[in-house]
């Protein structure tokens, strides 16, 4: 057995490195917390310079003056053009095509042959009928004279006027049937694609082409109830379609429905257009236009100039002011507004801006109340009461 034995380490001998290892965990800990503030302190100084340096410099815009012009209250709805007659033109009844006696997209008149199906033995059964009728005819006339001459009896004679009704009618009911071989055109108008061939088999009912009379056209759309009070029966409306960008059609009222659609509480308006060139096509859509009331005098701006917002739509007004040293600039003023009606690329106020008064119309996102700005007229916004659709 040695004389030295190991005895086992006391905590007092480990305290020192423990404490050893929490203070450079604490100065690291430090290290990072303090570089983490001077980043965000560097971040945050950038980020003031660079709007420092935003705000000093002067956004350009482009102004406009507000002006006063003439307004007239409008109705407007969208509507379906419909012909003033039209119709899917068929056969009464089934049979082989055997003349076709139109083209595709044709004027016709009204009564027009345009198809004939195949008679068949038509004519050989109205020949015998029309026989049988002769016939009778010549029985009724004998025994007319017979019974004058009291050779007949009269029961004779009237059972001879009965056959020759019978068979007058026999010949009638084969010449209807034969008429129902030919279409003709119902009315005046303009034929559509053909939808048949030479040689086939229709049944009764196949739609052979569609007829329609394009002038005048119907338009028929719907307004609110409460426009009740302002449109009445010849009142003058304009149609305008997209096919014909620029056009204005024009026509009247014709008459508004008995009754207001329980659901929408709509009303629905049929209007007379004329259409002599046939232009507009039944089921196209179209806008219509309903001049109501007195024009009058509205504070008018560009449409771009109006900022449109939750609370509240306002738009930028130039001032011109001067500042410390007396000199003179453009400065800008938030102004909020009320709105009225709009057409085109324009929006009258009701509020808020009076005549001659110069608003921003582009430029507004660089913009807070009191900003000083340079004015660029060079490019302006649209400012069309009635802008026109362009392809480029």
């Amino acid at each position: 057995m040695n004389d030295f034995t190991t005895l086992p380490r006391t905590t007092t001998e480990r305290r020192p490195r423990t404490w050893l290892r929490l203070a450079v965990m604490l100065l690291a800990v430090g290290l990072v917390a303090g570089g983490l503030i001077k980043f965000q302190q560097f971040k945050a100084g950038i980020l003031k310079q660079v709007v420092a340096t935003i705000r000093s410099e002067e956004p350009t815009v482009a102004t406009a003056p507000a002006s006063m012009q003439q307004w007239q209250p409008r109705q407007t709805s969208v509507g379906t053009a419909r012909a003033s007659n039209g119709a899917d033109l068929a056969a009464e009844i089934g049979g082989v095509v055997d003349q076709i006696e139109f083209e595709s997209g044709q004027t016709v008149t009204a009564g027009a042959e345009l198809l004939r199906l195949r008679p068949n033995d038509d004519a050989a059964k109205l020949a015998q009928l029309q026989a049988n009728a002769d016939l009778a005819n010549v029985t009724l006339q004998r025994d007319q004279k017979q019974l004058a001459a009291h050779g007949v009896p009269q029961a004779t004679v009237d059972s001879d006027e009965a056959n020759l009704k019978v068979t007058r009618a026999q010949v009638a009911a084969q010449q209807a049937v034969m008429a129902e071989k030919i279409v003709r055109a119902p009315f005046a108008g303009r034929l559509g694609v053909r939808q048949v061939d030479l040689g086939q088999f229709i049944a009764a009912g196949t739609t052979i082409v569609t007829l329609q009379q394009l002038d005048p056209m119907f338009v028929d759309f719907w307004l609110p109830q409460q426009t009740l009070g302002q449109i009445a029966v010849g009142q003058r409306v304009e149609v305008t379609a997209d096919a014909w960008p620029g056009r204005i059609f024009r026509g009247q009222i014709s008459s508004l429905n008995s009754k207001i659609d329980p659901t929408s509480r709509m009303l629905q308006v049929r209007a007379n257009v004329a259409n002599p060139d046939g232009a507009i096509l039944p089921g196209m859509y179209v806008d219509v236009s309903i001049a109501t009331g007195t024009q009058r005098s509205l504070v008018t701006i560009p449409a771009a100039a109006v900022a449109y917002n939750p609370y509240g739509s306002l738009v930028y007004v130039l001032r011109d002011e001067k500042d410390a040293q007396g000199k003179q600039q453009h400065v800008v003023r938030q102004q909020f507004v009320t709105t009225g009606a709009a057409r085109g690329d324009q929006v009258s106020i009701l509020k808020g801006v009076g005549a001659n008064d110069v608003v921003v119309t582009a430029g507004q996102l660089k913009l807070h109340n009191g900003s000083i700005v340079k004015i660029d007229n060079a490019v302006q916004p649209t400012d069309n009461p009635a802008p026109v659709p362009q392809d480029h």
